[in-house]
């Protein structure tokens, strides 16, 4: 056990002195989006909230499909829903 300790500092003491870089990491810190405001409903949002939150929309699809996929329209933004709950919000460029 003690040979091995004394090894690995007699390693670590010759990497230094040969004068190899020695390893580096940086941090990224990358806010959440949920700490974000969004301008626009976001996954798992109800028709109740999206529409609570924005006002009604310009337009509103009929649901299509199985699961019924229904669309609504705004001027900066198209949400798509699952049955009732937000799947994907499309910003219009």
């Amino acid at each position: 056990m003690r040979s091995a300790a004394w090894s690995s500092v007699l390693c670590a003491g010759a990497i230094l002195s040969l004068g190899l870089p020695a390893a580096r990491a940086e941090e990224l810190n990358v806010p959440a989006a949920a700490s974000q405001p969004a301008g626009h409903p976001t996954r798992g949002m109800s028709m109740e909230k999206v529409e609570a939150a924005f006002g009604a929309p310009s337009n509103r699809e009929p649901a299509v499909g199985q699961p019924p996929i229904t669309r609504w329209e705004y001027p900066g933004f198209v949400v798509y829903f699952e049955k009732h709950t937000v799947l994907h919000t499309v910003i219009k460029g």
